[in-house]
């Protein structure tokens, strides 16, 4: 066999060499300024500047958008039908633009069915791998599978054979790994009846408590036409079969002045509208009626598995998948590692590298079971980095937004030897950070700014990191800014005590924790933080607690309404002018008939892009020409809603239009630095850390002599975070209790009291390893926060 000879020759240059760049021109997107910008390729580019100075608007909505805009335009138009249609940015020219991978901190779907395990590949490769190995055998993968129930049927089925009507016995039969008794749901509820209704009103008295069901929609009209109970006759009266009916009747067709209708029993409705989903994801006020309302066990057929008795007979080595996925994944990689079966060596192999990924990139301490939407905003963007670790793609791009997010400086380390992996196999990684650990390593940094909102959206500096240190910018002085340890701390007004703390990996915690002093809680990611807070502090009774759940909102929702200052405003507009408050909302009675409130109107064309074209009628103010009529202090509706926050709480505070209720959540936004807001700019358009911001401030309102954060300062610039210490600062200063979860040093050396918990995440953690002040950790450096510490105040 004879070898091919190969001359080396000097490599032609050619044109494709020269394409090195990613070029954006012109760039418009929400608050851009016609930004253009020069990116290197196959390099790691980091996007720094204040929340809501553009980062996200270039790199997510202009770069990565038209990116995944094209790709989608090579499918053909029947397929694009079927896919999320996107409109081309604002922008010029964009040229050099590869596949973008988008790797975001969307918390992950809160489907109650949702797991890490579902959400990844590994809980499909774990049931064929059972489904092979497993003894004794049960069935193909969908038996080892919690969302697919067993059914099975017979019957007579008719169909056409040689031009002949035959009918043959037809019987199918599916088997599941469901548990009957949950329905995969892992556990079973029990609703307290006395929380649904007060029994000494009637129906028509108001008597019913759960949120949104009143008898002035559609539910008063079917409690009414139904005929089965008298609504003018108080609950506790009514009889055994009256109160059956309203509670748990089966759905009902009835039909109520010539419309069909659907009766259904409270119990039953709730279930179908509530109780389907994850507790977690469901509205504030709805989430604090069904914990109220409702009482969450384990099932108890399956243990809380959400998996059927034949589904936990098949083992492999003594381990069934019920236990594979209750396992930490550390554990579980280590008995996959274990198994040496020729027959699935290909499966086998691909399930180490998943949950070695998980391993890898500091996961290790989940479980497959864990329902995904209990996961971290950094906890679910690592989780979706698992599939693009292993991965032999070149020359993409990858688009990270804050990937440090919910990581102790330990596990930054890490994180930026994963970005740094993917830049050295040929990616162009884009990452958009806060973090002075993470901005140190890019080859390249774009800071945005100067300002948030409309002062920002132009670029300030482009170059190398040492030239961001000397560039003058808000990022560059703020770089190198270290905070100082406090030369004396505050002095405890009491303690709470916890005793016995054991939720998720708590080792049988007790802990005191110190009051009306700034108390921070660390320690690595997974190492009990969340739970010891969560899990051992009540909501209620004098607690604030104000989670790292992002919050939602549609286009339709804005600072106004998402804070509940709408609702005095409109009061005192219907004061001043004498007519209903409803008109001066754009949802309701005073929306535009035109566009339905909207202040636009959207055209669909199909699998092309929608447009969306300003409303000729409102012009887009959202109102019908009518309500602009009515004033207060001299401004109507729409023209209150177009002032900035900064505006809006002089123009609220005196004279005609003075309204205590708003002024004062007015403060709130202005205290957390969102005074550059306008009342009505959509919640679709806020950056991460300005929803963030407006969640705090929303609750900063709420009455309670403890405050439970949990890393409030997440999507936050160095700046912003010097801005939150002087807030926590007040809040302690005014008698509150302030306990922080946080992993930025800043906030733990502004601390009064550390509680440390670790020495490492799941099964390794659920420790306290350090409570003491802050000078205390430095000084023992007993800890890997104690040491990440005293090198951050340069000790």
């Amino acid at each position: 066999m004879s070898t091919p000879t190969r001359t080396d020759a000097p490599r032609e240059s050619r044109l494709a060499d020269s394409h090195d760049l990613i070029r954006v021109q012109g760039a418009r997107v929400n608050n851009l300024q016609d930004v253009s910008v020069d990116l290197p390729k196959r390099r790691l580019t980091v996007f720094t500047g204040v929340s809501g100075s553009g980062k996200s608007s270039l790199v997510f909505g202009t770069i990565a958008a038209e990116s995944q805009r094209m790709i989608n335009e090579t499918y053909s138009a029947f397929v694009q039908g079927f896919m999320p249609t996107l409109a081309r940015p604002d922008v010029d020219v964009l040229d050099g633009l590869t596949t973008a991978i988008i790797v975001d901190q969307e918390r992950m779907g809160a489907n109650a069915r949702s797991t890490v395990g579902t959400a990844t590949d590994a809980n499909a490769m774990l049931r064929i791998l059972f489904s092979r190995l497993g003894q004794p055998h049960i069935g193909s993968p969908q038996a080892f599978s919690f969302n697919v129930a067993s059914i099975s049927g017979a019957g007579a089925v008719t169909l056409e054979r040689a031009g002949k009507t035959v009918k043959e016995r037809r019987s199918f039969s599916i088997t599941g790994g469901m548990c009957p008794r949950c329905e995969g749901m892992g556990t079973v509820n029990d609703v307290d009846r006395s929380a649904l209704y007060d029994e000494s009103k009637s129906l028509n008295e108001g008597a019913l408590t759960i949120p949104g069901y009143t008898m002035d929609g559609w539910y008063g009209r079917i409690f009414r036409g139904c005929g089965w109970f008298d609504p003018d006759k108080p609950i506790g009266r009514y009889t055994a079969r009256e109160l059956d009916d309203l509670l748990y009747k089966e759905p009902t067709k009835i039909k109520i002045d010539g419309i069909n209708l659907t009766y259904l029993g409270l119990i039953p409705q709730m279930q179908k509208s509530f109780l389907s989903k994850d507790v977690d994801a469901l509205q504030p006020h709805i989430r604090a009626f069904v914990q109220r309302a409702v009482a969450f066990a384990p099932c108890p057929e399956c243990g809380g598995t959400r998996l059927s008795e034949a589904a936990r007979s098949s083992k492999i080595a003594g381990i069934s998948i019920a236990d594979a996925c209750s396992q930490q994944i550390s554990d579980l990689a280590a008995w996959v590692h274990g198994l040496d079966e020729p027959s699935v060596g290909p499966l086998t192999q691909a399930l180490r590298q998943i949950l070695d990924s998980f391993v890898e990139i500091g996961l290790g301490y989940l479980s497959l079971d864990r329902p995904a939407g209990t996961l971290s905003g950094g906890e679910a963007q690592r989780t979706k980095m698992i599939r693009h670790l292993g991965s032999s793609l070149t020359d993409v791009t990858y688009v990270f937004d804050e990937p440090t997010i919910g990581l102790h400086p330990h596990d930054i380390e890490r994180m930026n030897t994963l970005l740094l992996q993917l830049r050295d196999k040929g990616n162009t990684v884009l990452v958009v950070e806060h973090k002075p650990e993470s901005i140190v390593i890019a080859d390249h940094v774009v800071d945005l700014g100067p300002g948030a909102g409309s002062a920002g959206g132009t670029v300030c500096f482009e170059g190398t990191v040492e030239g961001l240190r000397t560039s003058g910018t808000l990022t560059g002085r703020h770089f190198d800014y270290r905070a100082a340890l406090k030369p004396a701390v505050r002095t405890r007004t009491g303690t709470m005590e916890i005793r016995g703390a054991t939720k998720n990996n708590l080792r049988n915690v007790d802990v005191d924790v110190p009051l009306g002093v700034l108390v921070v809680l660390t320690g690595v990611a997974g190492s009990g933080k969340s739970s010891l807070v969560h899990g051992s502090i009540p909501a209620g009774a004098g607690v604030v607690s104000i989670d790292q759940g992002g919050i939602r909102g549609s286009r339709r929702s804005n600072p106004a309404t998402y804070t509940g200052m709408l609702d005095p405003i409109r009061k005192a507009f219907a004061k001043a002018n004498g007519v209903k408050p409803a008109l001066f909302s754009s949802n309701s009675e005073g929306a535009c008939p035109n566009c339905n409130g909207a202040g636009v109107v959207f055209t669909d064309l199909a699998m092309m892009a929608g447009v969306a074209t300003p409303c000729e009628v409102c012009e887009g103010k959202r109102f019908e020409a009518s309500v602009l009529d009515y004033h207060l202090g001299g401004r109507d509706i729409s023209e209150v809603l177009a002032l900035s926050v900064s505006e809006a709480r002089d123009f609220f505070g005196a004279g005609e239009a003075r309204t205590p209720a708003a002024h004062t959540i007015l403060g709130g936004l202005v205290d957390v630095g969102l005074g550059y807001l306008s009342l009505g700019q959509p919640l679709t358009t806020l950056s991460g850390g300005e929803r963030q911001r407006l969640k705090l401030a929303t609750h900063l309102s709420e009455k309670g002599g403890v405050y439970v954060l949990d890393e409030p300062t997440t999507g936050l610039h160095l700046a912003d975070v010097e801005q939150l210490l002087g807030l926590l600062d007040r809040l302690v200063d005014s008698g509150k209790s302030v306990i922080v979860v946080e992993h930025h040093q800043a906030v733990m050396a502004h601390a009064d009291w550390i509680i440390d918990l670790g020495p490492g995440a799941g099964h390794d953690g659920g420790r306290i390893v350090f409570e003491g002040t802050p000078a205390d950790l430095v000084a023992a450096r007993s800890t890997l926060t104690g040491q990440y510490l005293a090198t951050y105040v340069g000790r």
